[in-house]
């Protein structure tokens, strides 16, 4: 956290189905000197309106937050019931943003239908350079719709690495400010113009140095983004 903050990073997104991960950012917040400017995000996943509201209470006190910047219903789950709440908690200050999220490529029809029919401010979804899945209809739904995508899973769960470990970066890479094959692929994503912010999860420190750098330096036009999926393609 201290890497991700030094890097100039601000997301933090968590849910309760993470284990002690709540738990732990808030213990490290507590500890530092002076409290750093972030966009603490988290998820309600749960069943019913009172247990909604008494797990994003708790994820609250978890993670030091006094209010979030964003709850997302995670995995579809009951979202009609905490859309509701969630509407009334952003009407109220509680909460900045609310969204809906699946963690692996699963319901994007379901997805799509309340991308359509509900006022959302946010959406996750998985996408990288080998399951474009969501730019056939997630991506431009949500140009289209104003809402905010928050990227999962851009490294196809570390499987893109087995493909590239053996190969030197190309001279695209050069071009676009990459020193490594992860911020070739986190730039790939970035360069969608529906894109806004990527959340790769890692426990290691030199991945979370490694992944801040895709944050600086130039981004793919869709030209160079061609590129990047034709030579990846002849890994």
């Amino acid at each position: 956290m201290k890497t991700l903050i030094e890097a100039q990073g601000t997301v933090i997104d968590s849910s309760p189905m993470y284990g002690r991960a709540e738990a732990r950012v808030g213990d490290i917040l507590r500890k530092m000197p002076s409290k750093p400017r972030l966009f603490a995000a988290t998820k309600v996943w749960t069943t019913g309106r009172e247990q909604g509201i008494a797990q994003m209470r708790e994820s609250a006190r978890r993670m030091n937050v006094e209010k979030f910047d964003l709850i997302a219903v995670h995995n579809l789950q009951d979202w009609k019931t905490h859309l509701k709440t969630l509407r009334q908690w952003r009407d109220e200050g509680l909460v900045r943003y609310l969204g809906i999220t699946t963690s692996h490529g699963r319901n994007h029809k379901d997805l799509l239908q309340i991308m359509r029919n509900e006022p959302l401010d946010f959406v996750q979804f998985s996408y990288n350079i080998e399951d474009r899945t969501a730019e056939k209809e997630l991506l431009p739904l949500a140009m289209d719709r104003g809402i905010a995508t928050m990227i999962n899973r851009p490294y196809q769960r570390g499987a893109l690495f087995g493909k590239s470990r053996s190969s030197p970066l190309p001279e695209l890479a050069a071009e676009l400010d990459c020193s490594s094959w992860g911020q070739f692929y986190l730039k790939f994503i970035l360069g969608h113009p529906a894109v806004t912010c990527i959340i790769p999860a890692t426990s290691k420190l030199n991945h979370m140095q490694d992944n801040m750098e895709a944050n600086f330096g130039r981004l793919p036009d869709e030209h160079q983004r061609a590129e990047m999926l034709r030579l990846f393609k002849n890994l």
